[in-house]
């Protein structure tokens, strides 16, 4: 077990080079800003050690924090841009915002559970001090029509269905990842807004997620 700072710095980078570059994620930015988020402060008091595992970890609520390879999978999809306006359906422990931010001009994340989205904020905004990012609890399926269009969306919860609420509010030429299919597994999707307003899409992978719960959801 690791407790000190320095240990779970050894463990970040180890993660960055056996379970990220090992897997095949390329994108220098990404796979830098996984080293340097602190992955442990989004956990709560007692899973702090299991932080950087290779595996999806509850968070209370019945939610979790998604597997390490997973975040940087879809935060690789998105192909971010540093002007890029973001929005992020499911707040969660906020880890994924974290990493948006990162690499985003703002973000925009929309949280249903109010007792998340204060965890998160106050982690991510009054601790680790960032000023790029924005706050809702709300029903995510719907998105966050005033502050749209969005250059990337993200959905962290599996969807039933193609997202098509969240993909109107895709800018021109905005992409988005969404987990799509089932309530026990589904199949992570890219979506890109083409010249001519329509959406294509291909299959990324397989994955498995909370479910996606709203208007538009389950």
């Amino acid at each position: 077990m690791f407790r000190a700072s320095r240990d779970y710095e050894k463990a970040r980078q180890a993660m960055v080079a056996r379970q990220l570059r090992g897997r095949g994620i390329k994108d220098g930015r990404v796979l830098d800003a996984m080293g340097r988020v602190p992955r442990e402060r989004f956990l709560p008091e007692g899973r702090q050690t299991q932080a950087y595992d290779d595996s999806a970890l509850g968070i209370g609520l019945g939610q979790t924090i998604s597997q390490p390879y997973m975040v940087a999978l879809m935060t690789e999809a998105l192909h971010l841009r540093p002007d890029d306006r973001v929005l992020e359906v499911g707040t969660g422990s906020g880890y994924q915002a974290a990493m948006l931010a990162e690499l985003s001009a703002h973000v925009c994340t929309v949280e249903r559970l109010a007792e998340l989205s204060e965890r998160a904020r106050a982690l991510l905004c009054d601790e680790l001090g960032y000023t790029n990012i924005s706050f809702k609890v709300g029903d995510g399926t719907l998105g966050w029509p005033e502050k749209s269009p969005f250059d990337r969306i993200m959905v962290t919860a599996g969807a039933p269905h193609r997202p098509q609420i969240l993909l109107d509010q895709l800018a021109p030429r905005g992409e988005a990842v969404a987990p799509v299919g089932g309530q026990h597994w589904q199949t992570l999707t890219h979506y890109r807004r083409k010249p001519d307003d329509t959406i294509e899409e291909h299959k990324v992978c397989e994955c498995v997620f909370v479910r996606l719960i709203g208007e538009d959801g389950w």
